[in-house]
């Protein structure tokens, strides 16, 4: 690494650019976190307080005016402002992260692929659930052929919170691309693309439980894969009883996994990656179980010890590709093949079909 870190602007300081994005950057060797933006005077105090070093900027447009002081643009803003902000930087030359869903629709994330390939940007897309500790031990397992041929795959990424909060994540605007299906639904569908390859059929339900709520908040996917996999997915703010996080089944075994990667929880706490030993562990109980015929929850299976989390890859790579030509660790082109799958599912819930890609 050169002794000159890269400089980064950050657009947006709330739950992503403030608990993701920022530590992140900030504890990246070869990356120094230059300036965020946020016209919010609480969110500028904030910032000001967890870096001290860092520059504030009231607009993009103040930070895009000395772009070339800059070596990387993050975009951490509400879901409408993606494309607009990332579409500008390219344009003032330079790199960008988007956090996902990079679009709201899979044409627009192609025209910024193509963008930036024009330019010879490096555009890259913030899916920091590939380095969570389940989704790595799953990896390993199929990588090693544990469960032989996999015929299902299920994912859960649940919650319960039965009263809305507000905000334009809630908002029935379709500008606003709200909703738990890009939510959620953005990292359930690349993690099943990352596994499992292509899907050729998608049918979906989308519903809105909460009172007050206008955007989908319990929302599921059955995705058929061109090799075959069946991968059911479940996002949902309404779920009184957590199901796992991962139940996997296969020819020779299946493997489930209860409980959320650690790696956030620890982010929101205050932690930070390099901050003593244990970054991204869990306790023994939380392991998941590897096994056939009996239930988990009877003692069926093997403990499987879940490898660390490890978010802290995603900006390391960014950084590896921006200094010495890396690959890109996740690419518009996979976020333009989720949003495929994304808007086959809106079409599904809507008009009650199977949709075919």
């Amino acid at each position: 690494m050169s002794a000159t870190p890269l400089r980064v602007g950050l657009v947006g300081y709330g739950l992503a650019g403030s608990v993701f994005h920022a530590p992140l950057i900030a504890t990246t060797e070869g990356l120094a976190l230059d300036t965020v933006v946020t016209s919010n005077p609480e969110r500028q105090r904030q910032a000001r307080a967890e870096h001290p070093d860092v520059r504030v900027a009231a607009s993009p447009d103040e930070l895009l005016a000395r772009a070339g002081d800059l070596d990387l643009l993050v975009v951490a803003s509400p879901n409408k402002t993606h494309v607009p902000l990332a579409t500008a930087a390219l344009e003032a030359g330079l790199p960008v992260v988007v956090d996902k869903p990079l679009a709201g629709t899979a044409a627009e994330a192609r025209g910024l692929a193509a963008l930036a390939e024009e330019r010879g940007l490096l555009l890259s897309v913030f899916q920091n659930r590939r380095w969570d500790n389940d989704f790595l031990t799953l990896r390993r397992l199929l990588d090693d052929g544990e469960l032989g041929d996999v015929w299902r795959f299920e994912s859960r990424f649940e919650r319960w919170r039965p009263q809305t909060k507000g905000g334009w994540r809630e908002s029935g605007d379709p500008a606003e691309i709200g909703g738990l299906l890009y939510d959620l639904g953005s990292h359930v569908v690349d993690q099943a693309l990352v596994l499992f390859g292509p899907v050729t059929q998608v049918y979906a339900e989308a519903v809105v439980r909460r009172s007050g709520a206008e955007a989908d908040d319990d929302t599921f996917l059955a995705l058929t894969h061109a090799n075959g996999v069946r991968s059911h997915l479940y996002v949902s703010a309404t779920t009184a009883q957590l199901g796992p996080r991962f139940r996997v089944l296969g020819s020779k075994a299946g493997y489930v996994k209860h409980g959320l990667d650690p790696q956030e929880a620890e982010l929101r706490e205050g932690r930070r990656p390099g901050d003593g030993a244990g970054w991204g562990t869990e306790p023994e109980e939380l392991y998941g179980r590897l096994g056939a015929g009996e239930s988990p929850l009877t003692g069926g299976g093997t403990a499987v010890p879940t490898l660390p989390g490890d978010y802290p890859a995603y900006y390391a790579a960014v950084a590896a590709a921006l200094r010495d030509g890396g690959p890109n660790p996740v690419t518009a082109l996979e976020a333009a093949a989720a949003l495929d799958v994304l808007e086959a599912a809106r079409r599904s819930a809507r008009d009650g079909v199977t949709v075919t890609l």
